[in-house]
C-alpha cells in the first residue's frame, strides 16, 4: 500500500511537471527538458538541449582546410597528474571574497536551473544519478551544459586582457606579463568550446541564450574590471572551482557507464592538434581529464592574480630556477589549488 501511494505522488508529480510545462513560463519548459531529451522526443522550439554527433556527422563537420598552428602551446599533461586533479575550495577571506563565492553560488544555481543539472551532495546522488527526475544527466544535457559553460569561460581572460593591454598603452610601461596568460586562458576556453561543439550540435534557443548570455555577462565583467580587478579574479578563481567539481561529476559518470553515448566517441582532430598527448585512439574521457585539470589550473592562476597588486610581475609568466622554494608553473606538477599566497612568490 505505501508503495502504491509512492507510486501515486510521483505520478502526479509527475503530470504537474507535464501540465507546466504547456504555459507561459519559459524557464520550468527549460528546466524539464531533461525528460524530453532523455527520451530524444522533444519537439519544444524553447528547449535546451544539444544534438550528440554520431561519428559520421563529426567527420562531416570537421575542419580540414588552413588549419594553423596553435597559437599558445599547450603543456603536456600526464594522465597520472590529470586523474590527480580534484575539487578544492578556497574559503572567503574578507567581504570582497564572501560577495564572490556568494555571487558565483547565485549564478550556478541559475544556471543549473536552466540546464537541469543538481550537483550531488552525497555519495547517494553519486550513485542515483538522480535518475527518473529532471535532474537525471543525459550525453545531450552534458553537451548542452559544458558549450554554454566553455562559451562564457572564454570572455574574462580576454576582456581582462584588452583593458591591460589598453592600460599599458596608455601609461606607456610595461604591463609585467599579465597579458600573456590571460589571453592564453581565453584562448584555452575556447580550444575547449570548439572541441565541443565538433561532438554536439546545439539547438537554435540553446545558441539564443549563448549570445544573450555573453552580452551581458561581457560588459558586466568589463565594467568590473575597470573598478575592482582583484575581485573579478577572485569570482573567477571560484567560477573556476565549479568547472572542477562539474567535470568531476561527468568523469564520475563515465566511470559507472551512465553515458553510453560517449563510451566510444572519438575524440576529434581539433583537440589531438591541442592536447599533444591525445591521439586517434584516446577517449572522451582522456579529453575531459585534460579539460578538467585545465580548469584546474584557471583556478590557481585567478586565485593567486586576486591576491596580488595590479602592478606586481604574473608569477605564471615566468618559472625561475635555482630557488629554494617551489614556485608557480604552466603545469602540473607544481600547484597551489587555492592560489599562491604574495609573501611565498619572488616578485
Amino acid at each position: 500500500m505505501i508503495r502504491l501511494a509512492e507510486m501515486r505522488t510521483a505520478s502526479a508529480m509527475h503530470g504537474t511537471f507535464r501540465s507546466s510545462a504547456v504555459g507561459v513560463p519559459v524557464l520550468m519548459r527549460i528546466s524539464t527538458a531533461a525528460k524530453s531529451t532523455s527520451s530524444n522526443s522533444s519537439t519544444s522550439l524553447l528547449d535546451i538541449s544539444t544534438k550528440v554527433l554520431n561519428e559520421s556527422d563529426i567527420l562531416k563537420h570537421d575542419d580540414k582546410s588552413f588549419i594553423t598552428h596553435n597559437l599558445f602551446p599547450h603543456p603536456e599533461f600526464g594522465t597520472k597528474e590529470c586523474e590527480e586533479v580534484k575539487y578544492e575550495h578556497r574559503e572567503p577571506r574578507n567581504v570582497s571574497d564572501t560577495i564572490a563565492f556568494r555571487g558565483v553560488n547565485f549564478f550556478r544555481w541559475c544556471f543549473d536551473m536552466v540546464t537541469g543539472y543538481k550537483k550531488p551532495r552525497n555519495d547517494h546522488d553519486l550513485e542515483t544519478g538522480f535518475k527518473g527526475t529532471r535532474w537525471e544527466m543525459t550525453e545531450n544535457k552534458w553537451l548542452t551544459r559544458i558549450i554554454f559553460l566553455e562559451s562564457i569561460a572564454g570572455v574574462p581572460g580576454m576582456v581582462a586582457a584588452f583593458l591591460r593591454h589598453l592600460h599599458s598603452l596608455r601609461l606607456l610601461k610595461r604591463d609585467r606579463a599579465w597579458i600573456e596568460t590571460l589571453l592564453d586562458e581565453a584562448y584555452n576556453e575556447r580550444m575547449h568550446l570548439l572541441t565541443f561543439i565538433k561532438l554536439g550540435q546545439p539547438s537554435w534557443f540553446t545558441r539564443f541564450i549563448i549570445y544573450v548570455g555573453q552580452g551581458v555577462f561581457c560588459n558586466a565583467f568589463f565594467l568590473c574590471y575597470l573598478m575592482v580587478p582583484k575581485y573579478c579574479h577572485r569570482f573567477v578563481g571560484y567560477i573556476e572551482e565549479e568547472a572542477v567539481s562539474t567535470y568531476s561529476h561527468l568523469v564520475y559518470e563515465l566511470d559507472t557507464k551512465k553515458l553510453p553515448k560517449f563510451d566510444h566517441m572519438r575524440v576529434p582532430p581539433v583537440a589531438i592538434q591541442y592536447w599533444t598527448e591525445l591521439d586517434e585512439n584516446s577517449t572522451f574521457r582522456d579529453l575531459i581529464l585534460r579539460v578538467r585539470a585545465d580548469e584546474a589550473k584557471h583556478r590557481e592562476v585567478n586565485h593567486t592574480l586576486a591576491n596580488l597588486d595590479s602592478t606586481d610581475r604574473n608569477p605564471f609568466a615566468m618559472k625561475i630556477e635555482e630557488v629554494d622554494k617551489p614556485q608557480p608553473e604552466n603545469g602540473l606538477k607544481v600547484q597551489r589549488p587555492t592560489g599562491w599566497e604574495k609573501k611565498d612568490l619572488i616578485l
